[in-house]
């Protein structure tokens, strides 16, 4: 009977009726614990950013997926210790700006490390914060040109959409308070309808690129700026409640939005810097892909993808970022810090990479056999 069952299984899958991951669970895990340890080990000794940027930001959301993992695995406290030891040196505290998305993009890690711990106080300040931003909302115009002061008081470019809303969404789920589900539907969709390009199903990075070409003709696109859209939509409908009326849009948003990107996957099984224009930049991109990667799996798992139409892409993709990384653990081809698309080299990394690398394996985690 096993053996029967194993004969009607492959032959689904050569049929391409039943989609399967090329992944080992095991390998997959391997691999997520190699990059963390060496990204632990290179922050550790020396930091190139502030704890409480949005550079670090991206990498402990991303790293608090994996601590999670490894905990429900192997009952590991390690990487959750670790997030921790920074929340606490900072008195879980955001950044200084008040109204910049930037400085509450470390907010995701905090509520991975409440719902862990159930240590009140991690909340304070954060809820302390958002409740004064909605007695106090910023009045500027999201027209304002991304060169002059206080635009990014409202989410004016496309990256905001994954350090923001998220915080809000989860803020919402936890308490219950519909104040600020309210805030988020209202600012995103200001941004939505500011920045989304219908004919292109992309979001531009900001107004400034309004009518601006690639080489080729096309319009600017940047890989990551649209990985920072897509992994932000993922992280809303990770914790938006079911039936909440506001879920629809962003799901719908997600499917068009991820349907998209999926048709720009270039040969290489990488989203490069550029996403309309790849010839232009040709290295592979892995923080682009990585949070590409995350949308794409999660949409998966989560019921709202196709399995067959798109783990084959998924799959493509995450060989891809596998042979992008050392024997020691680094991840390369990490774009630099940047509003635009821009060259790229293995040697090249960054925590926000390393942030999108583990979120997206650990989604493949779950998609793998």
């Amino acid at each position: 009977m096993k053996y029967l069952f194993t004969t009607i299984f492959s032959l689904l899958v050569s049929m391409g009726m039943l989609a399967q991951s090329s992944f080992s669970k095991q390998e997959t895990y391997n691999i997520l614990r190699r990059v963390a340890d060496w990204q632990i080990a290179d922050f550790n000794a020396h930091q190139q950013h502030d704890d409480v940027d949005w550079t670090n930001a991206a990498l402990y959301a991303g790293m608090a997926d994996w601590a999670e993992l490894s905990h429900q695995v192997d009952s590991y406290d390690t990487y959750y210790d670790w997030l921790l030891q920074i929340g606490r040196r900072n008195r879980f505290a955001l950044g200084q700006n008040i109204y910049h998305a930037d400085y509450i993009a470390v907010g995701q890690s905090y509520f991975a490390l409440y719902n862990h711990y159930k240590i009140p106080e991690i909340l304070w300040h954060m809820q302390a914060r958002m409740d004064w931003i909605i007695k106090h909302p910023s009045e500027e115009s999201m027209q304002l040109d991304e060169s002059k002061p206080h635009t990014c008081d409202r989410w004016s470019w496309c990256d905001a959409l994954f350090m923001a809303p998220p915080v809000w969404a989860q803020m919402y789920q936890l308490t219950g308070d519909k104040k600020y589900i309210d805030f988020m539907n209202r600012e995103y969709h200001a941004t939505y309808d500011l920045l989304f390009d219908k004919d292109e199903h992309l979001f531009y990075r900001d107004t400034r690129y309004f009518g601006k070409k690639e080489a080729n003709g096309k319009k600017i696109f940047w890989g990551r700026g649209a990985g920072w859209v897509a992994a932000g939509l993922a992280n809303i409908l990770r914790v938006l409640p079911k039936k909440d009326k506001n879920r629809s849009f962003y799901e719908k948003l997600f499917v068009e939005n991820c349907t998209r990107l999926a048709s720009l996957q270039n040969t290489d099984g990488y989203w490069h810097a550029s996403l309309l224009d790849p010839r232009s930049y040709p290295s592979p991109e892995t923080s682009a892909t990585g949070f590409i990667t995350y949308a794409l799996a999660y949409g998966i798992n989560a019921g709202l993808l196709s399995r067959s139409q798109y783990l084959p892409i998924v799959t493509k993709a995450w060989q891809a970022m596998i042979n992008a990384v050392e024997s020691n653990g680094k991840l390369g081809y990490v774009q630099p810090i940047g509003a635009d698309p821009k060259k790229v080299t293995r040697d090249m990394t960054e925590v926000y990479g390393i942030g999108a690398f583990l979120y997206a394996g650990c989604q493949i985690w779950q998609l793998a056999h």
